[in-house]
């Protein structure tokens, strides 16, 4: 684990976005396509309008969210919402998007259909994850239902979660895809959010998810 302290969040985004976009390079020198999995929500935004005007060879790129409320798209809290206006928009229009919810289906109903995309996609080549405050990441929460199975290392690629903090199902990345990402990154702003996961460092992952994917990687904070 390596963590990058920044001065504010605008010079934390400008970097880590020519660092991700640097990572996408490398990683297509060796491989036709590759997988980026990213979070939605506000935390990351600015990150993506950096990224997406990268001089990178999109149309390679497989884009998908590290998890999703099963909402429709047009819905102002769904992942692939964001995800589509502030990274996949410039040059990164040529990505392909990869959903993890089909739209009207049950959660459970469409997992095989969703997995059966996914997983030849796999291992994730460059990983972006988030935090909250509880030390949740992806859409795996602390003491939800089905944590313990989606944290096991024999997990399949996805899992309904349903969390009960929370007004919607939500199909997430489980533990074992999301730590056998080939480079993997954290965003974190705020003293809170520091302080958690210093906690996690030392707690198990059922009751701190993030802790569950801090071998090697690196955190990106900022005040």
């Amino acid at each position: 684990m390596n963590i990058l302290d920044y001065p504010d969040r605008e010079m934390l985004a400008i970097d880590l976005a020519n660092h991700l976009a640097g990572e996408l390079e490398a990683a297509l020198l060796t491989h036709e396509t590759v997988t980026m999995a990213v979070p939605g929500g506000t935390t990351p935004g600015p990150v993506y309008d950096s990224l997406c005007a990268a001089d990178v060879d999109w149309h390679r790129v497989i884009v998908l969210p590290t998890d999703e409320r099963c909402v429709p798209q047009t819905d102002m809290r769904s992942n692939a919402r964001l995800i589509g206006e502030r990274l996949l928009v410039n040059r990164a229009s040529a990505a392909r998007f990869l959903p993890l919810y089909v739209e009207g289906a049950e959660p459970e109903d469409c997992l095989a259909e969703i997995e059966a995309t996914l997983v030849p996609n796999l291992p994730i080549s460059v990983l972006v994850l988030g935090m909250g405050a509880d030390m949740h990441t992806a859409s795996l929460f602390p003491g939800m239902p089905g944590l313990e199975a989606a944290l096991d290392g024999d997990a399949p690629a996805l899992a309904v979660a349903r969390p009960q903090t929370q007004p919607e199902a939500r199909i997430t990345l489980t533990g074992p895809v999301l730590d056998g990402a080939l480079s993997k990154h954290l965003i974190i702003y705020g003293e809170a959010k520091r302080a958690a996961l210093e906690r996690a460092i030392s707690m198990p992952p059922e009751e701190a998810p993030i802790a569950a994917v801090l071998d090697g990687i690196t955190i990106h904070w900022a005040e």
